[in-house]
């Protein structure tokens, strides 16, 4: 519908706007010159790297890469479509929105459903609070919900009596349930389609109702049953609960994915407010998109019973090609016959919340769950590894994320001298904690001491004089003293600064990026740095050898004092003076 706003209006609209105060009043922004400066609100972060410059008329990330103007700024952080983006600009400016006549009827079409369904779900609140509804109410009290909880996710109840919703309608209003699914013409006479149902309205991000999840109160066959799609209702791209979480919390850190109306209700009841659910039997990568243009960090909760586990497959595959840096992804799985409704209730939020901080990470999951039924000593087993994972890390995009992957995969599906003589491994057991990791064997890796410099380095930058200096004196380690001049070049200090500057500098990017290649392992960041240091600072042995052979080296091009300083290494006479 984008096209149907004319470009120059457009145009004069982000003129009118101004950034600064636009995005001030949504997240806290610090005064830097003639910019701004805060912690980004689309990713996790401590240290701000987001940027507003108000006179270019655009906010930029160096963390996640977020860039735009003030409209694309509303589009992320409210999870807007562009039109409803413009108009919410233009009402902030005082302007009306120049649509033409064929948008004009579309948004007053969409309008008209929604008015529809509020007014549904006016109807379904007034039933659970009628003499009708007492059982319904029996249900949601013994299932724990108090009042507050319920008139905050307006769950109604739909009367079994067939046309109750189509009865109380008026005539504009029936043409639109019928057009949304809510009431049913199908056998050629008005019909609703809740019936003895709990009601839970799925509302937008504007909060207006755009369709509805019904539990049964009977022995229906389908114990849920949702609104068919319609002209305002997507089923992959809604999120059931997001509204609400967004109301009560000030800003939306991560997101807690469970499976149900009731799981997401349990959970904020009990205090843990950033629950939501999709709308279907799997994550996909629609509900996924449009769960990260809410937030980076994403825990999913899966029943730990073998749909759960298939669920949280689904879900991680469709991950797959979604998964850049900056990305956070965990994967919570409950005990077998535990629910996060019945789980929350039973052992309190405290407990719950710890088990969501211990979620299992993206990569973590990925290699326990494509492992599990192989012994890792065996040679064939780890061919099965890599046979499984390889398919799966080549969906990724390109990405430090990716890279560090692979390299665990080849860790793990490691040489012979990994397996050799290690205990039978033991078999994982998840059981609603993390399951038990596959053994791992750190690899002593013989790597190029110019090698070791560098990766030092990349963990200690402030090793750069001492390297810089150990370079020039023995004449070798050309890559390290070039990382470690570009290093003192850029005056970094410390890891995270120097990883964001080779990922986000396209020159350093281009210059390093193949600094490492050829090495399959690398060790840990104390082994580099006890290599690197003994490298930096050799005993006085050491260093008489170090310094003889690098003169024999280059005994053809020595100059007198050289000639001299090799005498003296090597137990000769110093030559006298003439």
């Amino acid at each position: 519908m984008s096209g149907l706003i004319p470009q120059r209006f457009v145009e004069d609209l982000l003129d009118r706007v101004d950034l600064a105060e636009l995005i001030g009043s949504r997240i806290t922004l610090k005064k830097a010159g003639a910019n701004y400066k805060a912690c980004c609100p689309f990713h996790d972060e401590k240290t701000p790297s987001f940027n507003v410059r108000p006179d270019k008329g655009f906010y930029h990330c160096f963390g996640c890469g977020a860039h735009g103007d003030a409209i694309s700024f509303v589009r992320e952080f409210e999870g807007l479509g562009f039109t409803h983006a413009v108009e919410e600009l233009a009402r902030r400016a005082g302007l009306e929105v120049p649509y033409d006549e064929a948008a004009k009827h579309e948004i007053q079409q969409a309008r008209t459903l929604t008015d529809a369904l509020d007014f549904a779900s006016r109807f379904y609140q007034s039933a659970l609070n009628g003499q009708q509804g007492s059982f319904a109410r029996d249900y949601l009290k013994q299932r724990g919900l108090d009042d507050s909880i319920i008139k905050q996710y307006q769950v109604g109840y739909a009367p079994a009596t067939g046309t109750a919703l189509f009865d109380v309608a008026s005539k504009d209003l029936q043409g639109p349930l019928i057009e949304t699914g809510t009431v049913s013409d199908k056998y050629g006479r008005p019909r609703d389609l809740f019936r003895n149902r709990v009601m839970f309205p799925i509302r937008n991000s504007r909060g207006k109702t755009i369709a509805f999840g019904g539990r049964t109160l009977g022995d229906d066959k389908a114990k849920y049953i949702n609104s068919p799609e319609s002209d305002v209702f997507h089923k992959s791209r809604e999120i059931f609960g997001l509204f609400e979480a967004k109301q009560a919390l000030k800003q939306l850190d991560k997101l807690l994915v469970v499976e149900g109306y009731m799981d997401v209700i349990a959970l904020a009841q009990n205090g843990i407010h950033y629950a939501v659910a999709t709308l279907g039997t799997a994550t996909n990568q629609d509900s996924l998109t449009a769960l990260l243009r809410q937030v980076r960090h994403i825990v999913f909760c899966f029943d730990g019973d073998q749909a759960g586990f298939r669920a949280a497959d689904k879900a991680m595959e469709n991950a797959l090609e979604l998964m850049a840096d900056g990305l956070h992804l965990q994967f919570l799985m409950l005990p077998e016959g535990e629910d996060p409704d019945t789980l929350v209730r039973k052992e309190g939020p405290d407990a719950f919340q710890k088990r969501i901080d211990g979620a299992t990470p993206f990569s973590r999951y990925l290699f326990d769950r494509q492992s599990e039924g192989l012994d890792l000593q065996l040679p064939e087993n780890r061919g099965e590894l890599r046979a499984r994972t390889e398919p799966l890390l080549n969906k990724m995009p390109r990405s430090t994320l990716r890279d560090a992957m692979w390299h665990e995969m080849l860790r793990l599906c490691g040489g012979r001298s990994q397996w050799q003589g290690r205990k039978p491994q033991q078999q994982g057991n998840w059981k609603g904690e993390r399951r038990d990791r596959v053994t791992e064997e750190r690899i002593d890796v013989k790597l190029s001491k110019d090698s070791i410099l560098c990766l030092a380095l990349l963990e200690a930058p402030d090793l750069a004089t001492e390297v810089t200096e150990l370079a020039r004196s023995s004449r070798q380690f050309n890559q390290a003293m070039t990382f470690a001049g570009f290093i003192l070049e850029r005056k970094i200090r410390d890891r995270k600064s120097l990883i964001t500057t080779l990922a986000m500098d396209s020159q350093a990017r281009e210059r390093f990026y193949n600094l490492f290649d050829g090495i399959e392992h690398i060790p840990t960041r104390e082994s580099t740095l006890a290599a690197a240091r003994e490298l930096l600072s050799p005993n006085e042995e050491a260093t008489r050898q170090q310094k003889l052979a690098t003169l024999l080296r280059n005994f053809a091009n020595l100059t007198a004092d050289e000639r001299q300083e090799l005498r003296e290494l090597s137990g000769g006479t110093p030559e006298s003076s003439t």
